[in-house]
C-alpha cells in the first residue's frame, strides 16, 4: 500500500530522517487516504523532541502550537502540518485533558493512546503502514472501536463518545457493541464537555449524507437525553393523527434526511417539530392535534441553540423557519406575500420551502405540496418584479413627510407605516408625486 502525500509532507518526513529521526502520517490523514478521500489535515509524529523540531525547521515559519503537549505547527508553502512528539497521557482531569504528558521513543505507545483503531494508524513511505491495533480490519469490518478498553478511552476524554458517533454517521460504520455499551455507561458525562465542542460534534453528524444515523445513536447511546432533553422527549411520542404514519422523532428523522447540506436549514429540521409533546391534545374522537406546536417548537429552538452557544445570526435563522414552517395560505393574497417575505426573510425564504417540502414528504399528506409550490411562484414574481417590501422601498421617506409638514417624531413612523399596508396592496402607487398627495389628502 502506498499512499500519495503532499511534497510539503515529503519534505518534512525527509527532514526529520535527515537528522536521524522517524517521522509518520498518523491518524485522520491515514484513514482517509486508505479510503480515497482527500485528507483535511496532514498530521505527522516523531521521536524528535519539541526543542529539537524547533532547531530542525528553522528554515521554516514554526508555530509553538503546544509546546507543552509536544505540538507545534511547520507553515510551508502557506500550509500548517503539526507535527508532534510520540507521547505517553498521563492522568485525565475532568475527562477532558491530561494532566501531563510524558515523551516517549515508542511509536506503539503513542498510538495506544489514540481514540479509535482506524485513527491510530501510521504510515510513512519506508515501512509502509503500521497498525498495531486492527485498524485495517475494522476499516474493511466497517466498525468502530475503542483502542483497547473503551471505558478508559472515553473516560480520558468524553467527547470521544461523541466523536464514536460522528465517525459512525460520516463512514457510515457500525459501533462496536463493546464500545457502544460503554458510551451508554458513561453518557452522563458528557455535560462535563463544554457546549461548543457538543455543538461542533452536532453540526458535524447534521452534515453527514444521512444525518438520522448518527441521531438515532445518540438517542440509543442516551447522549441525547443529556445534549438535547427536548428532542429526546418526542423519541417514540405517537402522533394519532392520519396525516402523521411516524412518531414524532421519526417524523423528524425523515425531514433532516431529506433536506439538503446546508446547516441552517437541518437545524430547522432537527427542531421543527420539537414543541410537539408539549402541545399534543387528543379530541374525543382520538385524534392528536398540536395546535401553535410551531409557535413552541422556535421558543424551545432559541433555548437549546443558545445553551449550545450557536452565534445570533445562525439562531435568528433557525427560530424563523421553526417558526414559519406551517405557514400556509388558502388565497394567495399579494399583501400577505409580501408580509410573509418580510417575516422570513429574503436570504431565508428558499430554505424555507425546503423545509416545508421535506416536512410534508415525511409525513401521510403529500397532497399539500402543490401549495407550497403556489406560494413560492407567487413569492419569486414578487422578488423578480422588484415590489416594495418594506418602508425603505418607499418612495417618500420620513425627512420628506416633515417637510410636507407631519410633526416630527410618532407621527411619521405611523404615516408610513399605514402608506407601506396602501403599497404593499397597490405597488403601482409607489411614487413620489401619489404617496405626496396621499399625505396631503390624509394627513395635512
Amino acid at each position: 500500500m502506498k499512499i500519495q502525500m503532499p511534497q510539503e509532507v515529503h519534505r518534512i518526513l525527509d527532514i526529520l530522517s535527515f537528522y536521524g529521526y522517524d517521522g509518520y502520517i498518523v491518524g485522520g490523514c491515514v484513514r482517509d487516504s486508505i479510503l480515497n478521500k482527500t485528507p483535511n489535515d496532514w498530521d505527522i509524529c516523531t521521536n524528535c523532541t519539541p526543542e529539537k523540531m524547533l532547531e530542525i525547521f528553522s528554515c521554516f515559519k514554526v508555530i509553538p502550537t503546544g509546546l507543552k503537549h509536544g505540538t507545534l505547527t511547520v507553515v510551508i508553502n502557506g500550509q500548517n502540518y503539526e507535527v508532534t512528539t510520540y507521547r505517553i497521557d498521563g492522568e485525565y482531569i475532568n475527562g477532558r485533558h491530561p494532566e501531563q504528558v510524558e515523551f516517549t521513543n515508542n511509536l506503539k505507545e503513542d498510538l495506544k493512546r489514540r481514540d479509535f483503531t482506524i485513527n491510530a494508524m501510521a504510515y510513512n513511505n519506508k515501512e509502509g503502514l503500521i497498525d498495531y491495533y486492527g485498524g485495517i480490519t475494522d476499516i474493511f469490518n466497517k466498525k468502530i472501536r475503542c483502542v483497547g478498553n473503551p471505558f478508559e478511552r472515553f473516560s480520558e476524554d468524553y467527547l470521544r463518545m461523541l466523536r464514536a458517533i460522528r465517525f459512525s454517521a460520516q463512514l457510515e460504520y457500525s459501533l462496536d457493541a463493546e464500545t457502544s455499551k460503554e458510551i451508554k455507561k458513561l453518557s452522563k458525562n458528557i455535560v462535563d464537555i463544554s457546549e461548543e465542542r457538543i455543538r461542533e460534534e452536532l453540526n458535524k453528524i447534521l452534515m453527514t449524507d444521512m444525518p438520522s444515523r448518527g441521531l438515532k445513536l445518540l438517542s440509543s447511546t442516551d447522549l441525547l437525553k443529556y445534549i438535547i432533553p427536548e428532542l429526546e422527549m418526542c423519541v417514540g411520542f405517537q402522533q394519532h393523527n392520519p396525516n402523521h404514519d411516524k412518531d414524532v422523532f421519526s417524523h423528524i428523522l425523515s425531514v433532516v434526511d431529506n433536506t439538503e447540506k446546508d446547516l441552517i436549514l437541518r437545524l430547522a429540521a432537527l427542531f421543527h417539530d420539537i414543541g410537539k409533546p408539549e402541545t399534543f391534545n387528543l379530541d374525543e374522537d382520538g385524534v392528536g392535534h398540536f395546535y401553535k406546536h410551531n409557535l413552541k417548537s422556535s421558543d424551545i429552538t432559541e433555548e437549546v441553540m443558545k445553551r449550545l452557544k450557536y452565534d445570533n445570526k445562525s439562531i435568528e435563522q433557525v427560530v424563523i423557519l421553526v417558526r414559519e414552517h406551517m405557514s400556509r395560505y388558502e388565497k394567495l393574497r399579494v399583501k400577505n406575500t409580501k408580509k410573509f417575505i418580510n417575516r422570513v426573510g429574503i436570504g431565508n425564504i428558499e430554505r424555507l420551502f425546503k423545509l416545508q417540502i421535506a416536512d410534508i414528504n415525511g409525513s401521510n399528506k403529500r397532497d399539500g405540496v402543490s401549495k407550497i409550490f403556489e406560494l413560492k411562484n407567487e413569492v419569486e414574481r414578487i422578488l423578480n418584479e422588484k415590489q416594495p417590501l418594506s418602508i425603505k422601498d418607499l418612495e417618500i421617506n420620513g425627512y420628506d413627510l416633515i417637510q410636507l409638514g407631519i410633526p416630527q417624531g410618532k407621527q411619521v413612523g405611523t404615516v408610513l407605516n399605514e402608506l407601506m399596508e396602501i403599497i404593499l396592496e397597490n405597488p403601482e402607487l409607489n411614487r413620489r408625486d401619489i404617496l405626496t398627495e396621499i399625505v396631503m389628502q390624509k394627513w395635512i
